[in-house]
């Protein structure tokens, strides 16, 4: 009773002390936590998320959806992944800016609190896969949402995550809990920001490398936890977009996807930006960056989104 009294307590305050952006505060207003009694293997942080002066969180206690909720819904919903290297989550520059986005546009934008595997958490790697898993499947049972419209968005190794999600979407990362995980946790299509794909040499100098799978991975486990190696035919359409001077995830990532797609014959669309690093989010007004969210637009509306 007493860690049922004291989750509750930590969801209220969650429920209040919701940091975002202003233009976008208007539109998250509820909260669903991912599991009823808690991640699967428990473990992990107690007490309140932390925050960083520019909205990146860590410390995640009680994974949860953040709905964004348009004022004029089309039945479209996109679950949404910021990066962080799988040690925080940029919710302020990355998250929340792409659901106030796709909530402008009348889809339904839920952002994605998943758990950081290096705090504490017994699943481990599996945790970030498991919880966006369930987020699949707790958007598809929402109400007024229709099948077949349900895509994901991820920036950085929140796009390492939604790949994951697009190209394993029916690996059983955990054990079912209720009824939604009956539900198929397959999104309808896949974009990611300049993301990392792969977890195999020489590209894998990264933090989300490092997080998941450790300094001295076996070549079986950099092949497991690579998107590019589980897309197959009839997998989700993807929508890739990175820039040239990247200097995070090296830009041979989003060409590493886009020749996956192009061989198992899954639709594919790769933009290319000469410049604007890494972290551009939504993008930079003034620069190429700014250009990306309406090539989206016209990709979500070719995917019957919009």
């Amino acid at each position: 009773m007493t860690a049922h009294l004291t989750r509750r307590a930590a969801l209220a305050a969650l429920a209040t002390g919701l940091v975002l952006p202003s233009a976008a505060r208007a539109e998250a207003r509820d909260i669903i936590p991912l599991w009823p009694d808690g991640p699967p293997g428990g473990g992990g942080p107690a007490g309140p998320e932390r925050i960083s002066t520019r909205g990146a969180i860590s410390h995640i206690a009680i994974p949860h959806l953040r709905v964004y909720r348009p004022e004029n819904p089309t039945g479209a919903a996109v679950l949404v992944a910021a990066g962080g290297g799988y040690r925080h989550i940029e919710m302020g520059m990355e998250a929340a800016p792409a659901a106030h986005w796709l909530a402008a546009r009348g889809i339904t934008a839920f952002a994605l609190l998943y758990r950081l595997p290096d705090e504490g958490w017994s699943a481990g790697p599996y945790a970030p896969l498991q919880d966006a898993q369930r987020a699949m499947r707790l958007v598809r049972a929402q109400a007024g949402l229709q099948d077949g419209r349900i895509g994901v968005l991820g920036f950085s190794s929140g796009g390492h995550l939604m790949g994951m999600t697009a190209t394993r979407f029916d690996k059983a990362s955990y054990a079912p809990v209720d009824a939604v995980d009956r539900l198929s946790a397959r999104p309808d299509n896949a974009a990611l920001i300049y993301p990392v794909i792969t977890l195999e040499p020489p590209y894998d100098n990264t933090s989300t490398r490092r997080v998941l799978i450790g300094q001295t991975p076996s070549a079986a486990e950099s092949a497991d936890w690579s998107v590019q190696t589980a897309v197959r035919k009839n997998g989700p359409p993807v929508f890739l977009v990175q820039a040239d001077d990247d200097p995070i995830s090296n830009p041979a990532n989003t060409r590493i996807m886009a020749q996956a797609c192009a061989k198992a014959d899954v639709p594919v669309e790769w933009h290319r930006l000469a410049q604007g690093g890494h972290g551009f989010g939504m993008g930079q007004p003034g620069s190429d960056t700014a250009l990306w969210p309406g090539w989206y637009q016209e990709w979500l509306q070719r995917q019957g989104m919009l």
